[in-house]
């Protein structure tokens, strides 16, 4: 089968999963139902292949979403987020420092790998700093992307069976294309270009995604920009984000694959034990709302914990401003952390 062939194939079983999770209900089913349908295909040999070429306008279209729930009205709030953002360095080391004596001594892996395995995200920041390091990087990036592909799985499965979130509530922006004008969509593509544009130089954490949320934000905080992405972008989106996050366990053996996801998920369960307990406490110091906290601290990834935000009508702004928060202070404080351990 052809690249273009291929690709072709697997958007159409990424968007057949998403259909499907429509049908069942699911919570943000466009996303999940690709990122399930084509991982499953992937353990069984598919020929997948995600498109590399649309990664990009994927990010942009998403972080333009993510920053329309930047509203005027958040600047008054921005303040009372100070202690819970603080508190992302605190978790970000106690999850780096717990969760990796779990790699070490379970899964058996060096102390450098173990390490990079266990701090909570960004994975190709992490994955190409374990290069830089010496540790083994097809660990690191297996352990993260099932890390992610897992709690995804269990949040989604939390919001509809414990706060009954189904697929009506998560259909994303109400507009769809047909309603949209011209000058709010010219508004919302110029954000993405110079939000994509800009990032690399900036130096940005995930940048396609960072940046044009960053400048999306700035024009929807000082009322510039009104609007969000139209529902057909944002569905399509999030078909390519599961298709992507599904094609990284292609090429991989399945029993390789699912002890990674057997590793994966014991991982995953102690950090979101660890994310409820420091959840609760959060909600009870400050009153900030249980659930936003919650997907804030979750382990997953940026893009989809925000996505799930979005899906559970949480406070989107205040979910990716402390993910964006951890993804700098991950890359930051990885190789500190690593040079104070014994042996570093």
């Amino acid at each position: 089968m052809s690249g273009p062939l291929r690709i072709g194939a697997t958007l159409l079983l990424a968007a057949a999963g998403g259909a499907a999770f429509v049908w069942l209900s699911m919570p943000l089913p466009w996303l999940l139902g690709a990122m399930v349908f084509t991982m499953l295909a992937a353990l069984a040999q598919a020929p997948l292949s995600a498109p590399s070429w649309l990664r990009g306008p994927t990010f942009a279209v998403l972080g333009v979403m993510l920053g329309s729930a930047f509203r005027p009205e958040l600047l008054d709030d921005l303040g009372a987020w100070t202690v819970s953002l603080a508190l992302v360095a605190v978790y970000i080391v106690a999850m780096g420092l717990t969760v990796r004596v779990y790699y070490r001594r379970v899964v058996g892996l060096d102390r450098r790998t173990a390490l990079l395995c266990a701090m909570p995200g960004g994975m190709a920041e992490l994955t190409s700093m374990a290069r830089s390091m010496g540790a083994d990087d097809r660990q690191v990036a297996l352990a993260h992307t099932s890390r992610i592909f897992l709690v995804v799985c269990l949040i989604a499965l939390w919001s509809r069976f414990f706060l009954g979130i189904g697929a009506a509530e998560t259909a994303g922006p109400a507009a769809g294309l047909a309603d949209a004008r011209a000058l709010d969509l010219a508004g919302l593509a110029a954000a993405g270009v110079a939000g994509f544009l800009l990032a690399p130089r900036l130096r940005l954490p995930a940048p396609a995604l960072v940046g044009p949320m960053l400048v999306s934000a700035a024009l929807h905080l000082f009322g510039w920009l009104e609007s969000a992405p139209p529902r057909e972008a944002v569905t399509l989106a999030q078909i390519v984000l599961g298709a992507t996050i599904g094609c990284r366990f292609v090429g991989i053996r399945p029993w390789v694959v699912l002890r990674a996801l057997l590793f994966g998920l014991g991982a995953a369960i102690a950090m979101l034990g660890a994310t409820a307990v420091l959840a609760l406490a959060i909600h009870a110091a400050l009153g900030q709302d249980l659930v936003a906290v919650i997907i804030a601290f979750a382990p997953g990834g940026f893009t989809e914990m925000s996505l799930v935000a979005l899906a559970m009508d949480v406070d989107a702004a205040y979910v990716a401003s402390h993910h964006t928060v951890r993804l700098i202070l991950v890359v930051l404080l990885t190789p500190l952390i690593l040079r104070l351990l014994p042996g570093g």
